[in-house]
């Protein structure tokens, strides 16, 4: 089990690549804590749509910068630009292919950093996950989770949630995919993909859903006892 540190408010991290699961898992222990639950990923989902809705070249980093500061965001559910309902259109193919790229402009990280410090400090804690949670989100967090899976279990799952009026294309494009947006996501300056040195690594290839929520509830609670007793 990872090391539990004192914490003022309780925090579940979930972090993990792409398709480990996390916003699944993350919705279901956020139910059965009765904790709220942020989708980081949404957020820089979102940005990406913009700048995609507004013709901004995602690579173009002062361009990007300019609009995500001005940008009205509502983490929701659901999630909001400026009032529109943009749940579905942040999980479109274009959008995937993209994300990366705006989420390694360092200037967008810091504004959607605070901004998810935040909502942890106006919530009292909560089930926040994503790729940084553990590591620069909330280093303090009651229990971190770094979710892996195999890569074929990633890409299948990613053509499930990704498209959703859109045809998913073939699995090995899809994986592709996967091992691209990894190699940027982990190898960005600012806040790279990485499993927090006390993270609890969990590899939910070939787990159900259920399994690996209860997983994590057995570690919730025994971190929870562990901070209470300190």
């Amino acid at each position: 089990m990872g090391r539990v540190t004192s914490l003022k408010t309780p925090v579940v991290a979930i972090d993990g690549p792409a398709g480990s699961g996390k916003s699944t898992v993350a919705r279901a222990v956020s139910v059965a804590l009765g904790l709220p639950a942020l989708d980081t990923g949404a957020m820089y989902r979102a940005v990406t749509w913009a700048v995609l809705d507004a013709g901004i070249d995602p690579a173009d980093a002062p361009a990007v910068t300019t609009l995500a500061r001005g940008l009205d965001l509502d983490v929701g559910p659901p999630v909001r630009v400026g009032g529109r309902d943009v749940n579905e259109a942040i999980r479109t193919a274009e959008v995937s292919g993209a994300v990366s790229i705006v989420a390694a402009v360092p200037e967008v990280r810091v504004l959607l950093v605070a901004a998810q410090r935040e909502w942890i400090e106006v919530h009292g804690g909560g089930v926040v996950e994503g790729r940084d949670i553990g590591t620069v989100v909330a280093p303090e967090a009651l229990l971190k989770i770094y979710l892996v899976a195999s890569e074929e279990e990633r890409a299948r799952r990613r053509q499930r949630q990704d498209d959703v009026t859109e045809a998913s294309g073939d699995l090995d494009a899809t994986q592709e995919a996967i091992r691209r947006r990894d190699a940027i996501d982990s190898g960005r300056a600012a806040s790279p993909l990485a499993a927090a040195a006390d993270a609890v690594l969990l590899d939910t290839t070939g787990l159900s859903i259920e399994g690996v929520v209860e997983e994590i509830l057995r570690r919730y609670r025994a971190a929870l006892d562990a901070a209470e007793r300190t």
